[in-house]
């Protein structure tokens, strides 16, 4: 299956009004537009989330690798956006996505939460 994102227009003034971290950043969330499951957070600065808004589709900021991720380039699980949202506070961001592919999860699940507490998930890093 092959989706188009919708580029958004957002204004100067919107994207100035996020609470973006000392390291210029702001958590992102990827939020499955069929089901309304959430399937990731990741992390975007000012660069990732223009390209997201000229795409159509999520860009986000590695911190690991500092640089910036298009989601899908190495996976094929491509986030295409169809709404994007800030918090009340402009120090958060939800994205309503088409997921392509597997999933959003790097470890072959749909979606990045799909460990539950009390559940006797193996705890720690997948």
């Amino acid at each position: 299956m092959t989706t188009h994102g919708t580029p958004i227009t957002a204004t100067d003034a919107e994207i100035a009004a996020i609470a973006w971290s000392a390291d210029g950043l702001v958590p992102a969330i990827a939020q499955d537009r069929a089901s309304g499951q959430v399937l990731m957070l990741a992390w975007m600065n000012e660069a990732a989330l223009r390209a997201t808004f000229a795409e159509g589709r999520m860009v986000y900021w590695s911190r690991s690798r500092q640089e910036l991720w298009r989601k899908g380039d190495t996976s094929g699980d491509c986030q295409y956006v169809h709404e994007a949202f800030y918090d009340c506070d402009g120090d958060a961001l939800l994205f309503v996505v088409d997921q392509e592919g597997r999933g959003a999860c790097h470890t072959g699940e749909r979606s990045c939460f799909f460990r539950g507490f009390g559940s006797g998930a193996t705890p720690g890093r997948v």
